[in-house]
């Protein structure tokens, strides 16, 4: 579908009102609201309820769930939920699912007493709708990009907006409500999570009238699965191999990125095993991949040998094609230089928004602002600032190429920072968290809308929420684990926010300078798309 001028606004209107865009901004909500359920939200009760500041910036350790979620993603992929995907397909009944479990999860929450020593209940179940959610947004994500097809390239920027745009729907529009609640004496955050429950439960009803998309995914799939088939049984020893390398690999890293947000204990000396562990096994599943496919191209190139596939074979490939082939098609794709140098601008880019974001509610509330000022404040304005300029960020990117975006939000986020810096110098001026709300919206969201197209563009589309998944999950690594320790640093720095926000402008400045670094690359996958869009190959 091509892209209509700005001058005819009523195409431009109608193209962002088609039925599948409407789709992923109504599953952008599904999305984005768990976030009020164990951030802004929970940082709130646990503010009033006298928890300290580095206790409730640790608190948000349980969004390392949205880091690791790469690890079960490949499961996502190809398994489907009983009953639930056979009535709905593969990616609606993923989603439904994890819904259920994350409203019968906010119930149980609505329960636990913080004030008389049920922190740690509380946190386990948080813990369970960080789990959910961020298995949710496997789905979500794999959804998204299948619905709009390999020749629409430039769509897929509108897709990010519509996605981000039901995203802050979800977290800040909905997100008032618990705030404008709490103010008042009929409710207490008990009450209040109960009615979010339900909320929960009503966007899943929302959900149940999107169609599944359409895909060849299954046939590329097992089209892999039958080659890898035949190598397996062309050398059985070295395949049997690698799902158990693979399986060891991704519990390391899982056990690592939990311990780094301080769930587990660790030590330096752990850590450098653990490294050593990591390189041996990834160097062992690298040798064994270049080693059977050169025996098994020996074998089917000669055309001597009959080989017999057995059922063992066929598990072996099942797990290879599930747990190592999307990780290894972006490395062989992309190149493990660019693949590496993409995984690493992703982790930096968004590293200064997570500490700001995390620590914004117990700032409004220390400064001096009301909750019902952060919900009209924080809360709705930013999500109608955010909502515009997602949409108009997605067409300017349509036009413009998701480089020229990237640059143009993640400078402009740098700078946003610097107002929150000047309120805590100012006080709480209504006139001040105005303009910085309205530039900090901007900013998230242009920046937000060519980050996400950019990193749709680099999924295959035979392993698209797996590699989608590892992308994102790496950059909700800065935004969650190592913002987890936000509030510990504004403790560090004596309770002095005006230097924090200045430190979360400076963090900002890495991500650009490596963005500048690998801007050729970038460009020749932007005009690779561009010309299969022009082609409608």
């Amino acid at each position: 579908m091509q892209v209509p001028p700005l001058s005819k606004f009523g195409e431009v209107l109608k193209f962002y009102f088609q039925r599948r865009l409407l789709v992923i901004f109504v599953f952008g909500i599904a999305s984005g609201y768990p976030w009020v359920l164990i951030g802004s939200a929970m940082s709130a009760w646990l503010n009033e309820s006298g928890i300290s500041r580095s206790a409730i910036g640790y608190f948000g350790v349980v969004f390392a769930m949205y880091s690791i979620n790469f690890l079960w993603s490949p499961l996502v992929d190809r398994i489907k939920i009983p009953v639930l995907s056979n009535a709905l397909g593969h990616r609606r009944g993923w989603i439904l699912f994890c819904q259920l479990g994350i409203a019968a999860s906010c119930l149980l929450l609505s329960q636990a007493d913080l004030v008389n020593g049920s922190l740690h209940t509380a946190g386990l179940i948080a813990l369970s709708i960080a789990l959910f959610s961020a298995t949710q947004d496997i789905a979500i994500d794999g959804y998204r990009i299948d619905s709009i097809a390999e020749n629409e390239a430039e769509v897929q920027s509108a897709g990010a907006g519509m996605a981000t745009s039901g995203w802050w729907t979800g977290y800040a529009g909905l997100g008032a409500i618990p705030f404008f609640l709490s103010d008042s004496d009929a409710w207490n955050w008990s009450s209040i999570y109960v009615l979010l429950a339900v909320i929960v439960l009503a966007i899943a009803l929302l959900g149940l009238f999107a169609r599944e998309p359409k895909t060849d995914r299954a046939i590329q799939q097992q089209e892999a699965e039958q080659k890898f088939r035949r190598d397996v049984a062309s050398h059985p020893g070295a395949a049997a191999i690698l799902p158990f390398a693979a399986i060891t690999m991704m519990t390391l890293l899982g056990w690592a990125i939990l311990g780094f947000a301080g769930l587990t204990s660790v030590t330096y000396k752990t850590w450098i095993i653990w490294a050593l562990a990591q390189t041996a096994l990834f160097i062992l599943i690298v040798r064994t991949l270049i080693g059977l496919h050169r025996n098994s191209h020996g074998v089917h190139a000669s055309h001597q040998v009959q080989l017999t596939i057995k059922t063992s074979h066929k598990i072996i490939a099942w797990l290879i094609v599930t747990l190592i082939e999307p990780l290894a098609d972006f490395f062989k794709r992309n190149g493990t230089r660019f693949a590496l140098s993409i995984l690493l601008f992703v982790l930096l880019f968004k590293l200064g928004e997570a500490f700001l974001g995390r620590m914004s509610i117990v700032f409004y509330q220390e400064i001096g602002f009301t909750n019902s000022q952060i919900g009209t404040y924080s809360k709705l304005l930013n999500w109608g600032v955010t909502i515009a300029f997602s949409l108009i960020g997605s067409y300017i990117t349509m036009r413009a190429g998701i480089l020229k975006g990237l640059f143009i939000g993640g400078t402009a986020m740098a700078l946003s920072n610097l107002f929150f810096a000047a309120i805590a110098l100012t006080g709480p001026s209504v006139p001040m968290l105005v303009a910085a709300v309205i530039i900090d919206g901007f900013t998230a969201a242009w920046s937000t809308v060519a980050f996400v197209g950019l990193i749709s563009l680099l999924a295959n589309r035979a392993f698209t929420a797996s590699q989608y998944a590892l992308m994102a999950s790496i950059a909700t690594m800065g935004r969650t684990v190592i913002g987890s320790t936000s509030g510990a640093l504004v403790d560090w720095l004596g309770g002095n926010w005006a230097l924090f926000f200045l430190l979360t402008t400076l963090m900002v400045i890495p991500g650009l300078l490596f963005l500048y670094s690998i801007r050729k690359p970038i460009q020749a996958i932007e005009q690779k798309h561009r010309a299969k869009s022009n082609t409608g190959a």
